[in-house]
C-alpha cells in the first residue's frame, strides 16, 4: 500500500512559480513510477508529468515542456513538480500519483497505469 500526500499548491499570478511537493509511504517508492496529473473545473484528468524510478526517464505534457520540471529525491521518499512560467490555463487541482508499473511511455502519460492516487492540490493562476 502506497499513501500520497500532496503539497505546495496555492494562489499566484501569472508568470509566476510554484512548487509541488507529493509524499509518498512505502519502502518501495524508489522503484515506482511517479506521476502528476490535473483537472480543471469541468474538464478531464490530464497527464502533466511522470519520472522513472531513477529520475533518468520524465515525461512531460506538450502543453507544460519547457516550463514544468519533475524530479524525485528516492531518499526523502518524495517527488517533485517545480512549475514556471505559469497561466491561467495551468488552474487546475494536481494530483500525484505512482504505479510499479515500468518507466515506458506506454505507461507513463495514461492515467489509468497509476494505481495510487494522492488528495490533490489546488493551483490557482490569476490573469
Amino acid at each position: 500500500q502506497v499513501q500520497l500526500v500532496e503539497s505546495g499548491g496555492g494562489l499566484v499570478q501569472a508568470g509566476g512559480s510554484l512548487r509541488l511537493s507529493c509524499a509518498a509511504s512505502g519502502r518501495t517508492f524508489s522503484s515506482y513510477l511517479m506521476g502528476w496529473f490535473r483537472q480543471a473545473p469541468g474538464k478531464e484528468r490530464e497527464f502533466v508529468a511522470a519520472i522513472g524510478w531513477s529520475g533518468d526517464n520524465t515525461y512531460y505534457a506538450d502543453s507544460v515542456k519547457g516550463r514544468f520540471t519533475i524530479s524525485r529525491d528516492n531518499a526523502k521518499n518524495t517527488v517533485y513538480l517545480q512549475m514556471n512560467t505559469l497561466k491561467p490555463e495551468d488552474t487546475a487541482v494536481y494530483y500525484c500519483a505512482a504505479t510499479g508499473l515500468i518507466s515506458s511511455a506506454r505507461y507513463a502519460y495514461r492515467a489509468e497505469s497509476y494505481r495510487y492516487w494522492g488528495q490533490g492540490t489546488q493551483v490557482t493562476v490569476s490573469s
